[in-house]
């Protein structure tokens, strides 16, 4: 499992972001809700930075302070994923809480959503799981932050994705913590 810091070398446009001191989420609340912990490597991020914004395109969502209820539910209640699955449009994936469910933890502005396969039980073995807009299942086996490492240090590349995709030079814009 990488370390945020092989993120940081990979996307360095991030680093502005980092929160000194931590954000403090309040993981036992989160995962009383959503019913399982998470990777040690996703809340190390969690815990280093707020949502994250790459290049107007991809939003990695981390849970705020305040809201890690929410989020949890959300995670929880995913009806798109529901939807979809209710059609039998997900390719043998399911929605969590079925066991080895599918839970998001990033959005494209172009409809693609990337998530855990929730199996095996370790948290840290899960592995990454995008939809496409185009409708396409790809599975990679690494988790989140490995996967964002290979995606920007381009070692991973993710079929269907727009040719500019990852871009030359990624920007990179935190979302504010602040609750209102």
């Amino acid at each position: 499992m990488l370390r945020i810091e092989e993120l940081e070398a990979a996307l360095p446009a991030m680093t502005p972001w980092r929160v000194p001191g931590g954000r403090s989420v309040d993981w036992a609340a989160l995962e009383a809700v959503l019913g399982t912990a998470l990777p040690s490597d996703f809340r190390a991020l969690a815990e280093a930075y707020p949502v994250l914004v790459i290049d107007d395109f991809l939003s990695v969502s981390v849970p705020r302070p305040g809201r890690e209820v929410s989020w949890a539910s959300g995670a929880r209640e995913d009806e798109i994923l529901q939807d979809l699955y209710e059609m039998g449009d997900t390719e043998d994936y399911v929605p969590y809480p079925h066991p080895g469910g599918l839970i998001s933890w990033g959005e494209s502005n172009s409809g693609d959503v990337f998530y855990w396969k929730t199996s095996p039980t370790d948290p840290d073995a899960w592995l990454v799981v995008v939809r496409t807009a185009n409708a396409d299942w790809i599975e990679f086996p690494v988790c989140a932050v490995e996967f964002l490492v290979g995606v920007y240090g381009r070692t991973i590349d993710v079929p269907g994705m727009p040719r500019d995709f990852p871009s030359d030079d990624p920007k990179v814009l935190g979302l504010s913590d602040r609750v209102d």
